[in-house]
């Protein structure tokens, strides 16, 4: 049985939820689950953007099918070959044969790496700017190159002042009824999950999202859609300025992100020590993470939001304990930038972790190193607490 919700008279989202995949891209955690979404406009002529994960594909055909109403398929738009968008696509060209597929070059030769059929005899390929005229609804083309993938573009009906985003203001989490992010209370239950995607989906990426941003810039848009999450039709500022701090690695806000990775817990209580001075000096945004029992994937998005970041590590084989080098390496991939740092290293004979930890850091670009960093021999005494303090101090005076 079909299930769609209409955006305006002329466009569904066709879509559907999944619920039961554990690991968003086999990688990130996503307990809420996740939409994939596909929209139909119904005009002079019928247009599907972007297909589904094989996971939902029976529900987007019986959506899809409800929605055409016995009418043809004429054009389906691919903006984004990543399987959980175009897995469906094959099938999809099957069963309505008479569908021509709107690519752009990049996208044409992935289509031909995904699936195995004759293709070029039904593709019409588009550039920057071209103009796809359906009859009331003429969709304009925005090439959005690495917004995550290199052939990724945008589409704009100028007629509903619509923008099909893409991967872009997307989020983690199933859809729950309501599509509209106005609908429900996005700040609280969704925007975690929306800067957990895009720092982790998006977030290496950021120079060519704000060249996606510029381009919209001059676009007049009333509503978008991204292939996951909510769909925005009413404050759309608020959010649009979320994707430019995100993509320009600026800090959303001044706070202090302590990551530790603790053996038998001496590097943890140092950490502990650590936030509750900084609780007692007034700073309110803190959050402390075992590097062992949290995805890096949370991680890495507190580290997009925060302006400060400690890293606490217990040395471990001469080296960097393993759970926290996984992290510092991901943050090095996503090209973390803009922030100042802390490090906190144990070791019971060699203590080599704070060291390490600086090198893999050092490359990103525009990070402050903060001169008090701390060495704990086994376990903190009184020494480390007054050295721990004056880290507190000094990176409240950071701040300033």
């Amino acid at each position: 049985m079909y299930c769609v919700k209409k955006i305006s008279e002329d466009i569904t989202w066709i879509g559907a939820n999944d619920r039961r995949l554990a690991l968003f891209e086999n990688a990130h955690p996503i307990p809420r689950g996740v939409s994939y979404n596909s929209y139909f406009i119904n005009g002079d002529k019928t247009v599907v953007l972007d297909t589904v994960d094989r996971a939902v594909g029976e529900r987007f055909f019986e959506n899809l099918s409800h929605v055409l109403g016995g009418r043809e398929l004429n054009y389906v738009i691919v903006q984004h070959m990543e399987p959980d968008h175009c897995a469906t696509l094959g099938e999809l060209l099957m069963r309505y044969p008479e569908a021509t597929v709107v690519a752009n070059q990049k996208t044409l030769t992935m289509i031909k790496q995904f699936f195995d059929m004759d293709i070029d005899s039904r593709v019409h390929l588009v550039k920057e700017g071209d103009i796809l005229d359906t009859g009331r609804h003429k969709l304009s083309f925005y090439m959005a190159p690495m917004v995550h993938w290199p052939e990724v573009m945008v589409t704009y009906d100028s007629e509903e002042k619509v923008l099909f985003s893409a991967d872009a203001f997307g989020s983690f989490g199933a859809i729950n009824g309501n599509l509209f992010a106005d609908e429900v209370n996005f700040e609280m239950d969704w925007l975690p999950d929306a800067r957990r995607y895009y720092t982790n989906i998006v977030g290496k990426y950021g120079a060519q999202v704000t060249a996606l941003l510029n381009k919209a810039s001059a676009l007049d848009i009333k509503t978008i859609c991204p292939l996951h999450g909510p769909v925005w039709r009413e404050n759309l500022g608020w959010f649009i300025e979320k994707y430019s701090k995100w993509a320009a690695w600026e800090p959303e806000e001044k706070g202090v992100l302590i990551a530790y990775g603790s053996i038998y817990g001496n590097t943890e209580n140092a950490a502990d020590i650590l936030a509750s001075k900084l609780a007692d000096k007034g700073v309110k945004n803190i959050s402390v993470y075992d590097v062992s029992a949290t995805d890096p994937s949370y991680i890495l998005a507190d580290a997009f939001r925060f302006s400060h970041i400690v890293f606490a590590s217990s040395t471990y084989n001469n080296g960097i304990f393993l759970r926290m080098e996984t992290l510092l390496l991901d943050l090095a991939a996503h090209l973390l930038q803009n922030r100042t740092l802390a490090f906190i290293e144990n070791g019971s004979w060699v203590p080599v972790s704070g060291k390490l930890m600086r090198e893999i850091m050092a490359p990103m670009k525009n990070m402050n190193v903060l001169d008090c960093g701390v060495t704990i021999k086994s376990s903190v005494k009184a020494q480390q607490e007054i050295e721990l303090d004056a880290l507190a101090n000094e990176i409240i005076a950071s701040m300033k």
